[in-house]
């Protein structure tokens, strides 16, 4: 567009614009209108402006802001040209000098060279999405390696830990095979053990008879074969009654029961073990007889008492028992006869009720004097199984109402370390309460005998969940039944019948007559004089297990029970010494003078 000059007279305006030397970007002549304007693509960046002024004197100084830093010099040519002129927005500027008088700047001209398309805003977006992609690319690449580098560790680390628990596992199985597993884990805790008395132990020697004479007629192969079938053999029925295997010196095969772990029927199944030695050494002997080959034959001596157990050694570990009872089996054994089993006075009267034993009178003894000797025939006809020399249901029965009370004070021990102290009602004297009320009344109630040994289990383990949680005991109670009835012998029978006593209970289902015992042992506390001072000590607790707690509240709703409250079975009403609202009323009395 024409600008005009420093006076009316003199017109300047630009003549002409052409782009890259050839093309014309506008011009005077063609009448066209000059744009105030012009937007060029990046390679239409080589301009060239021509100037028109009425004075043919008249010079020309040039600006182009964008590009230059300050004004050109004169020039006499109005023409003026730029090249490679980077993307952006100029304006070109021209003086005038004429007659010696020097216009003002006009503005003669406007345009825009656009970016290449690779310097575009779209284009950098565009760059910057794929640098964040590059980027994201080497960090998954490095994160992969890593990963793959952290897997190759890991892996590695799995291996070694593998081969290390293995190790551990054979290192454990030795030590199991060589020592109790509590003495082997006080080893391998403290690196050492210490020494523990047991005053109930049934100790077992076994010896071949003959022996030094056999060994020299018999190829020592054979002999050492022999010997490790006899021990595997003997290794198998010890561990399956629970038997704790000492040693083996020569022929001479030693195991107590009633260590590491203290039970009360320790002699019962030592004498079970022995028979069990007894005959399969019997049908051993009749076999080679009938092939004409020497027979070994052994003798079993038996006796119980007290005994001090621990490790000795420094490298070479070997678990030992000491003390007279130890001398005293040995004497048994080998005051005994070839084939038979040799108890001890002391150990007959703890297994008198299960087998039939045969009295020899008082014997002998070296170191002893005379003492009480008994050869065991075998199980009695009563507790034996039809046709068979093996325990019948009877005879277990009787054995597990011996076990039930190594369980309660395994229980009962384990009770006492782990309840709170907030545990003021649900205590260890309670638990020992609801249990000796239900044998009290699965006696009275003449329920059986199986029945009586379930309801026992269930009395024990009826509280125990309330360790793990308070509000829903259930399935806790149930898991820690599962957990400990079976190490004590309890089999699939008694336990699911236990769980489902268990579970009835706290459903309130009592259609069963056990149900309805196993509630009023837990109950019990109820029929007593000192109620209102234990039902204090429940609410006491309950307080201490809830955040809000409604005291009031909590005293009415006992009142109710209480009010409501009798016992299901004839003994338990007459064991209480007060009803339900003779209770109430105890109670009630009680809270005003508190």
């Amino acid at each position: 567009m024409p600008l005009k000059a420093y006076d009316d007279e003199e017109d300047i305006c630009i003549k002409r614009i052409v782009v890259n030397y050839d093309s014309l970007l506008y011009d005077d002549d063609t009448g066209e209108e000059l744009k105030e304007l012009y937007n060029l693509e990046n390679k239409e960046n080589n301009l060239l402006f021509k100037c028109y002024c009425k004075d043919p004197s008249a010079r020309f100084s040039f600006f182009l802001e964008g590009n230059d830093d300050g004004w050109t010099g004169w020039m006499d040519d109005p023409l003026k040209e730029y090249t490679n002129l980077s993307p952006g927005r100029y304006r070109l500027f021209v003086r005038v000098s004429s007659s010696g008088r020097i216009s003002d700047q006009y503005l003669i001209s406007e345009f825009d060279i656009e970016p290449p398309f690779y310097l575009t805003t779209l284009f950098f977006i565009f760059y910057g999405v794929i640098v964040l992609l590059i980027m994201f690319i080497i960090y998954r690449l490095i994160t992969y390696r890593h990963k793959v580098k952290q897997a190759k560790l890991e892996s590695i680390i799995q291996e070694r830990t593998e081969e290390l628990m293995t190790e551990k596992e054979k290192t454990d199985s030795l030590l199991a095979n060589l020592l109790p597993k509590d003495t082997a884990d006080e080893i391998m805790l403290k690196g050492k053990a210490t020494k523990q008395k047991y005053n109930f132990v049934t100790v077992l020697f076994s010896d071949i008879q003959g022996f030094t004479r056999i060994a020299e007629e018999v190829n020592p192969e054979i002999l050492i074969d022999e010997l490790d079938n006899f021990f595997f053999q003997f290794d198998s029925v010890v561990e399956k009654y629970n038997i704790e295997k000492i040693k083996t010196i020569g022929d001479a095969y030693m195991c107590a029961g009633g260590i590491p772990n203290r039970n009360r029927t320790n002699p019962i199944e030592v004498v079970l073990a022995a028979l069990e030695m007894q005959e399969y050494m019997g049908r051993l002997k009749k076999e080679q007889m009938r092939r004409g080959l020497k027979f070994w034959d052994i003798r079993i001596g038996i006796h119980t008492g007290t005994v001090i157990a621990g490790v000795v050694g420094q490298k070479k570990l070997s678990y030992d028992i000491w003390g007279d009872t130890v001398n005293t089996a040995s004497r048994m054994e080998s005051s005994g006869i070839p084939g038979k089993i040799n108890i001890s006075g002391i150990t007959y009267e703890y297994v008198k009720e299960f087998f039939i034993c045969e009295y020899r009178g008082r014997m002998p003894v070296k170191y002893k004097g005379d003492l009480d000797m008994y050869f065991v025939k075998g199980i009695r006809p009563e507790l034996r199984a039809e046709g068979k020399a093996e325990p019948n249901r009877v005879f277990i029965k009787r054995l597990l109402s011996l076990k039930i009370q190594d369980l309660e004070d395994h229980y009962f021990n384990w009770y006492e370390e782990n309840v709170p102290g907030s545990f003021v009602f649900h205590n260890v004297r309670h638990i020992k309460n609801i249990c000796t009320q239900a044998e009290l009344l699965s006696t009275a109630e003449q329920v059986g005998d199986d029945k009586a040994l379930i309801i026992r289990l269930a009395a024990l383990f009826v509280k125990s969940g309330l360790l793990s949680d308070y509000n829903n005991p259930v399935e806790h109670s149930v898991s820690k039944l599962k957990e400990m009835a079976p190490r004590y012998g309890f089999n699939e029978d008694h336990i699911s019948g236990a769980e489902v006593m268990i579970r009835n209970l706290f459903a309130g289902d009592k259609e069963k007559e056990e149900v309805k015992i196993l509630e009023d042992a837990v109950y019990d506390y109820r029929g007593h004089v000192d109620y209102p001072e234990v039902v204090l000590k429940l609410m006491e607790e309950e307080k201490n297990m809830e955040v809000k707690f409604d005291s009031a509240k909590w005293l009415e709703a006992e009142q109710r029970k209480i009010s409501d409250h009798s016992f299901n079975t004839k003994t338990a009403n007459l064991l209480k010494s007060y009803s339900g609202k003779e209770q109430s009323e105890k109670l009630r009395e009680h809270l005003k003078h508190i």
